[in-house]
């Protein structure tokens, strides 16, 4: 079998009897003045693809060594660079040309230029699996083993930034989130685990991919069930775990057909909208009839519909609604535990919780919001509107409220400060500061 080198030494003989006049002639051959005269003339051929591999100059100067042409190339000044990861038709870029060819030389320029080692050819080989056999190899394997250290070093180390970003983001997002830590705990641990399993792949390492579990939302109304979904799905997004931040709510009406045949396309259509992100069934035990005997309700057929696609790793769903009646959801299908695995139980609201729900509200309002532009009294502490809440309101007014008691409070107070605003009022920062006072007029509205 002929060596490389014998073959090389073969190509140059013959090389030396035909004088090239292409840019693939002359990297090549090696001859840098022609190159360079050529390049000078016509730019464009900079990264000009020959007609039978696809490989630009670079792979041909990598393949052969010629380290001149190599360098002038990759210096090159102009407005257009060096495609340094260009493919040719089977997928190789130089370095791979370089490492099947056992060309040392041309290996160390490309590399110093920060040629990617773990670029892969069609066939999925890298340049190390593609690393000649022949005299040299052994420097040339270390030299590649090195930087792919070194490579994926960097990788990591520019992970831990962005995973710190992330987490700061992740951490920022929970601020909004008022009680429920039980949940708070998990979402840490799922976005601590996604962005471990980052800087384990820059480091070379082999992991498998995570799945959300399904879960179920339990508690009253106003508990920030949907808020927290929508969150949910942002966070499950930024961290990687699903492929988009999409959450589709839906409700019996939104799944249910009237008639035989109808429910399950319906239903499939939700889902299919849903892929990638949150399918989010709010008042779930509504799927469920009160009376089993009740052969008429569709309601089961979608949740078999949904029931079916939980295993799938293409969607994450989320049921949602009041503690009991959920009961029935869970004992309505056998396979329904094994693939909830999640419960996580919305409390009612205390007036304290109330009141910082109320101030995150006013520090987050958008464009849109009726509040936009608006803040409160130095006076609306936390704690004087917690007292508030708590002497205007009864237990069962909060229970059967909760978070749901905010906006309208909110919305009423505004109206309270224009009521009590005189019109020659030019004073700006009276004009947009609701007071005490205002809160108290809002909820009372509320409560009478």
């Amino acid at each position: 079998m002929t060596r490389p080198s014998s073959m090389k030494r073969l190509q140059d003989q013959r090389l030396r009897s035909a004088k090239p006049t292409t840019i693939h002639g002359f990297a090549q051959s090696g001859d840098l003045v022609g190159l360079q005269k050529l390049l000078k003339d016509k730019p464009f051929l900079l990264n000009e693809r020959n007609p039978v591999m696809a490989q630009t100059p670079l792979h041909v100067s990598a393949g052969y060594d010629r380290a001149e042409i190599i360098k002038y190339l990759l210096d090159w000044q102009g407005p257009a660079k060096a495609e340094l990861e260009a493919k040719n038709m089977y997928g190789e870029t130089p370095l791979h040309m370089a490492a099947k060819n056992g060309c040392s030389e041309a290996a160390r320029l490309l590399l110093a230029h920060g040629a990617f080692i773990e670029a892969k050819a069609n066939e999925g080989m890298t340049p190390i699996k593609h690393l000649s056999k022949g005299p040299g190899s052994e420097k040339l394997s270390e030299l590649l083993h090195w930087h792919l250290e070194e490579q994926r070093k960097r990788r990591a180390l520019e992970a831990c930034g962005e995973t710190k970003a992330k987490m700061d983001e992740l951490e920022k997002e929970l601020s909004n989130i008022v009680g429920l830590h039980e949940l708070k705990v998990q979402l840490r641990k799922w976005a601590k685990g996604m962005l471990l399993d980052e800087r384990r792949r820059a480091l070379g390492l082999k992991v498998g991919a995570r799945r959300p579990p399904h879960m179920a939302f339990l508690g009253n109304p106003g508990t920030g069930k949907t808020m927290v979904a929508r969150i949910l799905g942002k966070l499950l997004h930024m961290v990687g775990i699903l492929p988009t931040d999409k959450v589709i709510e839906v409700q019996r009406t939104d799944l249910v057909g009237e008639f035989v045949g109808h429910t399950g396309p319906k239903t499939r259509r939700k889902i299919q909208d849903a892929e990638g992100g949150i399918l989010f069934v709010d008042e779930a035990y509504r799927l469920i009839p009160m009376q089993k005997a009740d052969d008429r309700d569709y309601g089961l057929e979608a949740l078999e519909e949904i029931m079916s696609v939980m295993d799938s790793g293409k969607i994450v769903v989320i049921f949602a609604g009041y503690c009991e009646p959920m009961k029935r959801v869970i004992a309505s299908n056998e396979g329904f535990c094994r693939r909830v695995t999640k419960f996580f139980h919305f409390s009612d609201f205390n007036s304290e919780e109330l009141a910082k729900i109320l101030h995150i509200k006013m520090n987050n309002q958008t464009e849109e919001s009726l509040l936009y532009g608006f803040k409160l009294h130095s006076s609306c502490s936390l704690d004087a509107i917690a007292r508030l809440i708590e002497r205007e309101t009864t237990e069962k007014q909060r229970k059967e409220m909760n978070g749901g008691l905010v906006d309208p409070m909110l919305v009423n107070a505004r109206e309270n400060l224009d009521l009590r605003l005189n019109f020659d009022c030019i004073d700006a920062d009276e004009l947009g500061t609701i007071t005490l006072e205002d809160l108290e007029a809002g909820i009372r509205l509320l409560t009478q």
